[in-house]
């Protein structure tokens, strides 16, 4: 029987949510959380331990059944429609996910053929994302006796045996090397350049960075932010103006001539002081007041926040691993 996809928020939406909830017990996991991903863009779910990331993931991927609100996935709702979500989806969690008694070509065919792929077909896949992930080598190897990150890699490999529209990865690059991580963000650029939908959580800046053209940051349980990585940086701190005097002697003087144009400036180090900058002109003033003082520069710069910044700024906290994320080991029950 044929499925009628619900209505997406917009049509351009790979993965909607409005209202979405999911509660342990006294414990409001996920509060009313508000998404839309666009179709074929990498978007990225930032937060720290217990933030809910994992448990949005686990609700989008039919794993875990929210409280209240709603959430569609490729156009289908996660709740009424959960089989054809599963049908359009692929997912890496945190840990390995594979059979550990079968060889890692074993394990991607029998994926392909649960899949409902024909024999032929799934053998061919199997092989292709072998050699994508560099597990050619050890493709009759038993899962159980690769390394951490050739269990990662299969993980990820698994995931895409069915080229799913909307990829859910969770911490993908957790074990592996600077080499492999920065050929999986190949992958996933790849992926999204030919129109897979890739909803990434991660606890590394650098890559939602190089990877999301929009981000979302949650703190317990609600996004509290959201943009591009350069809208989040400029509504945390804006745009500052740095500058090195040659004589760190200068330091107080040139302090106190920012703080007056600028409203504030604050000393970095031992060598330089920095504030915000407004608008252009502010930048001139300043140049033009150092320059009447006589004080000679060694550096000046502009620069927004990084993301890291930005993410302690917004959250509190350094990011981490949600292993044990608010409700996670009875999510990880509720789907077994």
């Amino acid at each position: 029987m044929t499925q009628t996809r619900v209505a997406a928020t917009s049509v351009d939406a790979a993965v909607s949510t409005r209202g979405l909830v999911k509660r342990f017990g006294d414990q409001v996991a996920v509060d009313a959380v508000d998404l839309e991903v666009p179709m074929g863009t990498v978007f990225g779910l930032l937060g720290p331990n217990g933030a809910g990331k994992t448990t949005i993931v686990r609700m989008l991927a039919t794993l875990l059944t929210p409280d209240a609100g709603s959430a569609s996935v490729g156009g289908f709702d996660v709740v009424r429609q959960a089989h054809s979500v599963r049908r359009v989806i692929g997912l890496t969690g945190q840990y390995a996910s594979v059979d550990e008694a079968l060889s890692g070509r074993e394990n991607l065919y029998m994926i392909g053929r649960l899949l409902d792929m024909p024999a032929r077909a799934a053998r061919a896949r199997a092989d292709q994302l072998l050699e994508t992930f560099g597990l050619a080598d050890s493709a009759k190897k038993v899962a159980k006796n690769y390394s951490g990150g050739m269990r990662r890699r299969l993980d990820l490999a698994a995931s895409l045996v069915g080229t799913p529209q909307v990829l859910f990865l969770d911490e993908p690059t957790t074990g592996l090397d600077p080499q492999r991580r920065n050929d999986l963000w190949d992958i996933v650029r790849e992926l999204a350049w030919n129109g897979t939908t890739v909803l990434l959580t991660t606890q590394y800046m650098e890559e939602a960075e190089a990877l999301a053209r929009q981000i979302a940051v949650m703190d317990r349980g609600r996004i509290i932010a959201s943009g591009s990585p350069e809208e989040l940086k400029q509504q945390v701190s804006g745009r500052r103006l740095r500058v090195r005097p040659a004589d760190a002697t200068d330091l107080p003087v040139l302090q106190a001539l920012m703080a007056e144009v600028l409203g504030t400036a604050q000393e970095e180090g031992t060598d330089q002081v920095s504030g915000p900058l407004a608008a252009d002109e502010q930048l001139n003033l300043v140049l033009r007041e150092i320059a009447a003082k006589e004080i000679a520069l060694a550096d000046v710069s502009t620069f927004t926040a990084s993301l890291d910044e930005v993410f302690i700024t917004l959250t509190g906290t350094g990011a981490g691993h949600d292993n044990d994320e608010n409700g996670g080991d009875a999510g990880r029950n509720e789907g077994r």
